[in-house]
């Protein structure tokens, strides 16, 4: 397929693009890119993006596509497809399966089906212990070769210091990055929100910032003092963002990643008993809503990630101290950012965020429209205003927060490889 994009404001934060121009794609790959530009129309593909924005496609560093074993939550095919409505174009899920991805067989199940039913790249992460039971590692150097590009326990913190060092060493002999989710479960004291003013008018226990901080602070002591690299997943306090400043400043190598709901919305949308405002790590206070915004207006948190983590409707629809956390992100987060981050971050650095920076954490050549590259290409209609409907979205979970909410800026192609996974806004 040989598709020409005319016209377009060309955002590639990577390569320093920002300006109207044309892009053209054959075989699959980005051939070039420059002002008037000028091919054969037999078999070309014509897009007129004048007004658009067009934008390496989006790469999500976490999410769960629940496949194998809570395929009726969501399953590899419903999960991309889902993915390429959002302009995600690349998407890395979390280990917490069942059977886990702690073993060869599962990486290679994830890589094939991916392949025969994904509408687009999707790339394993491992579990950093055995059945994600934070007792013995996982065998991080066979699942690097088989495919996976990083490691962790999401859902489960490593609660053991020393497990947690080793698969920080072990790990770093594969260059392969640790991703951790930080929790001292010890805190918790039955909490399912945040502590806070909501909680007690909920009469909700709440559960304090200190479970996720203790958690970040010992992470990044172990990565100091091992001079290794580790990466926090869904950032959501004031404080995990004051401590990875002042780490970054020593010089620790450590990055971050939050999510849109942490910069969109606070506890208060908890009110009302809220099942699909529940999540962890929890929306916190206002206070720490503007320490995530300025973390990532100054470089301190490093990602956008989705979290996407769907659940059957009778998951959400009982008490809320037994309804499970998470909420699906896919279709919404390129939105909430450019409704919620104006502003805070140019067009340019917001796709950087969800982009390049992901790409370049995870290592994996995605995240530019630079020639010869992979086309995975996006062309977003930044003045497109919406409503979100949830009865829409393409996942077989509808657990969104936002149903019913205004939000600016929206993906009207994905292009995968140089092929549409999604024209005019319809997959």
């Amino acid at each position: 397929m040989r598709i020409l994009i005319k016209n377009g404001r060309v955002v590639d934060p990577k390569n320093k693009i920002d300006g109207v121009m044309d892009l053209y794609i054959e075989n699959g790959v980005i051939e070039d890119i420059g002002e008037d530009l000028d091919y054969d129309a037999s078999d070309l593909e014509t897009i007129d993006a004048t007004g658009k924005i067009v934008a390496p496609g989006l790469v999500d560093m976490h999410c769960h596509l629940r496949e194998p074993g809570q395929e009726y939550k969501e399953d590899i095919e419903t999960g991309t497809k889902s993915a390429a409505a959002g302009g995600f174009t690349s998407v890395a899920c979390m280990p917490n399966t069942n059977p886990v991805v702690d073993n060869v067989a599962v990486v290679e199940y994830i890589k094939n089906k991916a392949k025969s039913v994904g509408y687009v790249n999707v790339f394993p992460i491992g579990a950093i212990s055995k059945g994600l039971k934070g007792e013995e590692l996982a065998a991080i150097g066979e699942l690097k070769f088989a495919g996976i590009v990083a490691v962790s326990d999401d859902g489960r913190p490593v609660e053991n210091a020393n497990l947690m060092k080793n698969a920080l060493l072990y790990a770093q002999t594969f260059d392969t990055p640790v991703i951790s989710h930080c929790e001292d479960l010890s805190l918790l004291n039955g909490g399912t929100m945040n502590e806070g003013y909501v909680a007690t008018r909920l009469g909700l226990r709440g559960i304090t910032s200190a479970s996720e901080e203790v958690m970040v602070s010992r992470d990044i002591i172990l990565a100091e003092n091992t001079k290794t690299t580790v990466h926090i997943a869904h950032v959501s306090t004031k404080g995990s963002v004051e401590l990875v400043r002042q780490a970054k400043k020593r010089g620790v190598k450590v990055t971050c990643e939050t999510c849109p709901h942490y910069f969109s919305l606070t506890d208060d949308a908890v009110l009302g008993y809220n099942t699909n405002a529940k999540m962890n790590p929890p929306l916190r206070s206002a206070e720490d809503v503007n320490a995530i915004k300025e973390g990532l207006k100054d470089g301190t948190v490093d990602v956008i990630a989705t979290d996407h983590a769907p659940h059957h409707f009778d998951e959400k629809n009982c008490e809320f101290e037994r309804a499970n956390n998470g909420i699906v992100g896919f279709e919404t987060a390129l939105s909430l950012g450019m409704t919620y981050l104006s502003d805070t971050l140019s067009v340019s650095e917001l796709i950087y965020k969800m982009s390049v920076a992901p790409s370049s954490i995870l290592s994996i050549n995605k995240g530019t429209l630079g020639a010869g590259k992979s086309a995975d290409v996006i062309v977003i209609d930044p003045d497109m205003e919406y409503t979100v409907n949830v009865s829409e979205f393409h996942s077989k979970s509808k657990n969104s927060p936002y149903d019913g909410y205004k939000l600016k800026g929206k993906v009207i192609h994905t292009i995968v490889d140089g092929k549409f996974v999604m024209k005019e806004g319809i997959i």
